[in-house]
C-alpha cells in the first residue's frame, strides 16, 4: 500500500508540474529528474514516515526481535515556529556522548532510526563496554578463539544473497528505484531477513551470547546441581546463556555420553584460567615452589578415558612433621601432601602423596588418576573456593 501510495502521488506531482508549466525549457525539465530534485521529494515525504515510525522506533524493543527498520530521522521538537533540529544535525562528539550512555537494547533501537544512525550504533567502540561489564569474567581466550572459529567457518552472503535466475527483476526494480528506504527488509531471492548487524562486530559476539546462540568453552564449579561427587571441582563445558532466567544451561562431554546440566547462575562458572584441553595432562610448573598451606588445583580424572576435571586441595604437612612453621622442612622434601578437606579423615579421598621431581599421572583404576597441578596465586581464586565449599565435611 505505501509502495502504491508513493507511485501514485509521484505521478501526480509530475503531471502537476507539467499542467502548470507547459513551456518549461528542457534543462527545467532534466532538472526534474536530477538527483537534487528527487533528494527535495525525499524531503518532502520523511515527515509522513516519521509520524507513522516514530512511535515505533522509541519504543524498546527485545534484543532478539531487532529489525532493520525503514530510514527514519528522530528529531527533537522545538517551539512553533523553530525549525526542526534533528539528532544527526548533533556535533559528532556530543551524539557519540549520547549513544555511549545507552544500553544495549537502546543501542539496537536507535539503529533502526536511519542507516546512518544504524552505522553508528553498531560500532564496535560503544560495544566494547557492555562486553567488559557483562562478559569479561566468562569470555577468555578458549571462547575468543571458538568464535572466530565460528565466523570463519561461516559462508559470506553476498550484498543481497541474490540468486541471477530468480532475484533479477526484483534487483533490476531495486536498483532503479530511487528510494532506497523503502526496500523490502528481505534479501532478493529468499525469505531471509537482512542481517541487523555485521557477524564479525563485537555487537554481534554480544547479541549472539544475549540470545544463546553461541555455545562457548567455560568450566562449571561443582558440577551437576553441587552433587556430592563433584563438590569442590570445576569441570569444562560448553555453556549457553538463557536471558528469560539470567543463568546458563552446560554440556559436559564425558566418556560415552553427554551430560547436560540447566539453571547454572553465574557465580559458578568461570573462564579456563589455562588453555590446558580437558583431555590433556597439564605441565606443571610449580612442583619445586609448594609448601605447607599453599592452596592448589590438580586435575583428576576417574579413568582414563574421561576428561580431566580440577580439584580443590591445600598442600599439607608430611607425617614426620609436627606441623610447627619454624621447625617446618616439609618444602625440601621430594614429597608433597596434598590435602582435601572436604572429605573426612578416615576417607582414601582425604590425601595424596606426589613426587616433586618425577610427578607426571598417577593413580589407579580404584582411585583415580591425579595430574598436573597449579597453584593459585590471587585471593580471589582462594576466596572463590572457600565460598563454594560445604558447610559439613562430606560422606
Amino acid at each position: 500500500m505505501l509502495l502504491f501510495f508513493v507511485s501514485c502521488f509521484s505521478i501526480i506531482l509530475i503531471s502537476r508540474s507539467m499542467y502548470c508549466k507547459p513551456l518549461l525549457p528542457m534543462r527545467n525539465q532534466l532538472n526534474l529528474l536530477s538527483p537534487f530534485s528527487w533528494g527535495q521529494f525525499s524531503s518532502f515525504l520523511m515527515p509522513f514516515f516519521r509520524r507513522i515510525k516514530l512511535n515505533q522506533v522509541l519504543v524498546m524493543k527485545p534484543l532478539k526481535k531487532m529489525t532493520t527498520g525503514p530510514s527514519q530521522v528522530l528529531q527533537v521538537q522545538g517551539l512553533p515556529g523553530e525549525e526542526k533540529v534533528s539528532l544527526l544535525d548533533l556535533p559528532e562528539l556530543t551524539l557519540d556522548c549520547i549513544l555511549e550512555r545507552l544500553s544495549p537494547a537502546g543501542l539496537c533501537s536507535m539503529a533502526e532510526v536511519c542507516s546512518s544512525m544504524r552505522e553508528k550504533c553498531r560500532s564496535d567502540h560503544l560495544w566494547e563496554k557492555h562486553m567488559r561489564q557483562k562478559w569479561n569474567r566468562l569470555i577468555g581466550d578458549a571462547a575468543t578463539l571458538d568464535w572466530q572459529c565460528q565466523l570463519a567457518s561461516r559462508k559470506r552472503p553476498s550484498l543481497y544473497g541474490l540468486d541471477r535466475r530468480k532475484g533479477f527483476k526484483k534487483d533490476l526494480l531495486f536498483r532503479v528505484w530511487p528510494f532506497t528506504w523503502l526496500r523490502p527488509n528481505v534479501e532478493c531471492g529468499s525469505n531471509k531477513p537482512r542481517s541487523a548487524f555485521p557477524v564479525d562486530s563485537i555487537m554481534g559476539l554480544y547479541l549472539s551470547l544475549e540470545n544463546g546462540k553461541f555455545w562457548f568453552p567455560a568450566q562449571v564449579f561443582n558440577r551437576e546441581n553441587g552433587h556430592s561427587g563433584f563438590m569442590l571441582s570445576c569441570y569444562d563445558a560448553h555453556v549457553s546463556y538463557d536471558s528469560q532466567t539470567d543463568t546458563f544451561q552446560a554440556r559436559y562431554s564425558s566418556h560415552g555420553r553427554r551430560t547436560v546440566e540447566e539453571n547454572i547462575p553465574w557465580d559458578r562458572l568461570r573462564a579456563p584460567p589455562i588453555n590446558t584441553p580437558p583431555h590433556d595432562l597439564h605441565n606443571s610448573d610449580c612442583l619445586n615452589d609448594l609448601r605447607p598451606g599453599d592452596h592448589i588445583e590438580i586435575q583428576w580424572r576417574k579413568s582414563k578415558e574421561f576428561p580431566y576435571g580440577w580439584w580443590y586441595g591445600v598442600v599439607g604437612h608430611l607425617e614426620s612433621c609436627d606441623g610447627n612453621e619454624d621447625r617446618c622442612q616439609c618444602h625440601y622434601s621430594d614429597n608433597a601432601i596434598l590435602e582435601f578437606n572436604q572429605y573426612p579423615a578416615d576417607s582414601r579421598w582425604r590425601r595424596t602423596v606426589i613426587n616433586r621431581r618425577e610427578h607426571r599421572e598417577a593413580g589407579t583404576e580404584g582411585n583415580g588418576f591425579y595430574g598436573g597441578i597449579r597453584k593459585l596465586h590471587t585471593n580471589e581464586e582462594i576466596a572463590m573456593w572457600k565460598r563454594l565449599r560445604p558447610s559439613h565435611v562430606m560422606e
